[in-house]
């Protein structure tokens, strides 16, 4: 019992900040989401980076390398998904332990998910490696750009274990209460990304010019590095990770972690498939209009970097107040959030378009695929508060407890909407048409999710949340 205390106290100075938390019961909502949020919207930045920094190298070695490049982001993009899905699955069954004072449990827990996320990545990844050829060519490259997807996809699946694990390692941290850390070691990898991008991509000094295999090699590098320092963190300084089952069982830990990590997973990976899809579809107008559709893609990750770090933020909001019975509390910060992204995304769709040439100029080094670069800024960012609907739903549904609805969620946007849209208009009024289809995609999706909560919410109370106040 003593040893247990001790155990107990030793955990939360190591995890407690020396500022008391934000009361996610009772303090104002807004400025508690905001609290959660900005250390994420640092780490989240550090974490896209890494695409922005390898594209804008890789740009600069012509079309062919940067199409290369935008053809691997789906298949890359599949196996960051099924880790975003196995860490949601994670910071829920171990934030959960941690609330109940369940220490040893917490740590058996994570150190489960780490080793479950490692096998199923690497598992993914060796699949990848074999079908590279067919996958590729499905996607639409051509004989021209399969042997530079071979230099760039051999490294990144070789090198994707360190990806994964300190996403993993970052959840657990997450979890305990711990936002800053995860956004000190992003930051740090992406530094080391960095710097190592121009010297193996063009050579320095002694080392050779390695193209794009280079910048394979220097994210590989980076993540390495970042596996070092979460993992002694995790161990040595925040003592987060044990083998001692205790009561548990491996395949209980497992099972836990799965129940919550696959429909995450299976919705996320949905996202992949449905950017393959498009992928193949902008193909059918030429090799630059891969390139500029690429840029757009990391240009979408930036752009849209608030509502990634809210969709992190906000389920734990919504989860304890679900917990507790005060779903007022739960559909004011939904919609108070719903309308902030709105707003907000809107004046980056208003800064896109004042920098469209300065981008397009910055990530295009022919005029073909300057110019389909502005075309994509004109059309595709105005739905990008539409989409923040829609993503915020998403996680949202995940905090209900609700992560099938999550699931056909993606699937009405990606495969109702989304895809077909984009295809009919690219039928009718080309590469113009299929951004436009895009886009109205997103708008009706992002009805249906507004509606389809409100819904489930009210659903779950005895009184009607019309009166709650806004």
């Amino acid at each position: 019992m003593i040893n247990s205390v001790k155990e107990a106290i030793y955990f939360m100075r190591a995890t407690q900040n020396t500022k008391t938390r934000p009361d996610l019961l009772n303090d104002p909502i807004l400025p508690t989401l905001k609290t959660m949020t900005v250390p994420m919207i640092f780490g989240m930045i550090m974490l896209m980076m890494f695409n922005i920094v390898d594209t804008f190298f890789i740009s600069l070695l012509g079309t062919e390398p940067l199409a290369a490049v935008s053809f691997t982001f789906p298949v890359t993009f599949t196996v960051i998904s099924l880790a975003i899905g196995l860490g949601i699955g994670t910071s829920a069954v171990i934030a959960k332990a941690l609330g109940s004072n369940k220490i040893d449990e917490a740590r058996f827990d994570a150190s489960i998910s780490i080793m479950v996320a490692v096998v199923l990545v690497l598992a993914l990844s060796l699949i990848g490696y074999l079908l590279i050829d067919p996958v590729f060519t499905l996607l639409g490259a051509g004989q021209q750009v399969l042997p530079l997807i071979h230099d760039y996809m051999n490294i990144w699946f070789i090198g994707s274990v360190f990806l994964i694990t300190p996403m993993i390692g970052n959840s657990v941290l997450r979890a305990s209460g711990d936002t800053k850390t995860p956004s000190i070691v992003m930051g740090g990898a992406g530094l080391i990304n960095a710097l190592l991008d121009p010297m193996l991509i063009f050579g320095f000094g002694p080392i050779p010019a390695m193209g794009i295999q280079g910048a394979a090699i220097a994210s590989v590098i980076a993540w390495a590095v970042a596996v070092v320092i979460i993992l002694y963190i995790l161990t040595v300084k925040k003592r987060l990770l044990s083998l001692k089952a205790g009561s548990q069982t491996v395949v209980g830990a497992i099972r836990k972690i799965l129940k919550i990590g696959v429909p995450a997973a299976g919705a996320n990976m949905l996202t992949p498939v449905a950017m393959a899809v498009m992928t193949a579809l902008v193909a059918n107008h030429g090799p630059e209009a891969v390139a500029a559709f690429g840029v757009g893609s990391r240009i979408e990750s930036i752009a849209s970097i608030l509502v990634l770090a809210l969709s992190m933020t906000l389920p734990p909001f919504v989860s304890q107040n679900f917990g507790a019975g005060k779903l007022c509390r739960v559909k004011d910060a939904y919609i108070g959030t719903l309308k902030f992204v709105m707003v907000w995304q809107f004046i980056i769709y208003i800064l896109l378009i004042i920098f469209s040439g300065v981008i397009s100029q910055l990530f295009g080094k022919e005029q073909a695929v300057i110019d389909v670069i502005k075309l994509f800024i004109y059309i595709i960012p105005l739905s990008y508060g539409l989409q923040g609907v829609i993503i915020l739903s998403n996680s949202s549904f995940n905090a209900l407890h609700k992560p099938m609805n999550a699931l056909f969620l993606s699937i009405i946007r990606l495969f109702v909407f989304y895809v077909p849209f984009a295809y009919l208009g690219s039928h009718f009024a080309g590469l113009t048409g299929l951004f436009i289809g895009a886009a109205v995609g997103n708008l009706f999706t992002a009805l249906v999710a507004y509606k389809w909560f409100i819904k489930e919410l009210e659903s779950l109370s005895s009184q009607s949340l019309q009166e709650c106040n806004s």
